[in-house]
């Protein structure tokens, strides 16, 4: 018993007549009845009675009408399913994003137009900064990852630089920095800076101290805060100034101003798309395209960088 059997039989319990049946399938009438005779012999009973008029039901082929019905709805289904999943128009998708770069327009758009042109996607954003992704993502317990990256080849990855990023200084809107803003870091060196821990974001740590160490610049820390929006805060509330992520001004916080420094502006932290390598995911591999025509050279540079 074959499914292309149960589609002509069920075209031929519909219409009545093996005619009719041959017009609706598009198949030549004696190969219609040979076809279904074949189905009657596989299963070793009759399944149709002929008469002038037509063809009518057994009370086997009443039965097999049913059953096969409800075979090629869910064969319909599964095959719709199949299809679906393998064109990444539905699954499940998860992306860790650096806190920083949630406000960012590009991510935001990436995000937005991600979830509306593949609705059918369990799609998860997880705020990560860029260690906990690095290990998820080697784990398998993430699929893709915005984050820091300090090159290309990055063991069992796959990576797409985004964008460019600099560094900016952030300080509370009401202290002197801001009605006096520095034009070198050698003039912030007693200041009271608030800092993040190597041990959450070590890739992203270590480039930021390397610019520094080629400044000669060591900053005074006080503070320390678990990500860029503990940070943040915590300049907000008077604690001390900070160095972060120029992506940072995209969402602006009250109590703060963003002060660019030509000598952080030279800073480059570039702003990567990761994933595992062999990851075959569909639902991945259209994130990736979507993420590589949301983003360009262009978007995301320095002050001054030609456009």
């Amino acid at each position: 018993m074959e499914f292309r059997q149960l589609s002509y039989f069920v075209a031929v319990a519909e219409t009545g007549s093996i005619s009719a049946a041959s017009r609706r399938v598009h198949v030549a009438q004696p190969a219609l009845t040979r076809q279904i005779r074949l189905l009657e012999e596989s299963l070793e009973v009759n399944l149709l009675e002929r008469h002038a008029r037509g063809v009518r039901l057994t009370v086997a082929g009443k039965a097999l009408y049913e059953e096969a019905v409800m075979l090629l709805d869910r064969r319909t289904r599964i095959k719709t399913r199949l299809t679906a999943l393998g064109s990444g128009l539905t699954g499940k998708l998860g992306l860790g994003v650096t806190v920083t770069h949630l406000w960012v327009p590009e991510v935001a758009a990436l995000l937005r137009c991600y979830r509306d042109r593949y609705p059918e996607v369990g799609f998860e954003v997880f705020p990560l900064l860029s260690g906990p992704q690095l290990d998820r993502l080697r784990e398998g317990t993430l699929d893709a990852g915005i984050l820091y990256l300090d090159s290309a080849e990055q063991q069992g990855l796959e990576t797409r630089r985004l964008q460019g990023d600099y560094l900016m200084l952030a300080v509370p809107a009401d202290s002197h920095w801001a009605s006096s803003p520095p034009r070198q870091l050698k003039e912030l060196e007693q200041a009271d800076f608030i800092w993040g821990f190597r041990s959450v974001s070590p890739v992203y740590y270590d480039r930021v101290m390397a610019h520094f160490q080629r400044l000669d610049f060591h900053p005074r820390v006080v503070q320390f805060g678990a990500d860029n929006i503990a940070i943040l805060s915590m300049v907000a509330a008077g604690l001390g100034i900070a160095i972060v992520p120029a992506a940072s001004a995209s969402h602006p916080m009250p109590g703060i101003r963003f002060l660019q420094l030509e000598e952080l502006t030279h800073s480059d932290m570039p702003l990567w798309l990761a994933w595992r390598s062999g990851n075959d995911s569909p639902a991945l591999h259209n994130l990736v395209a979507l993420a590589e025509a949301s983003f360009t050279p262009a978007r995301g540079s320095r002050p001054g960088d030609p456009a």
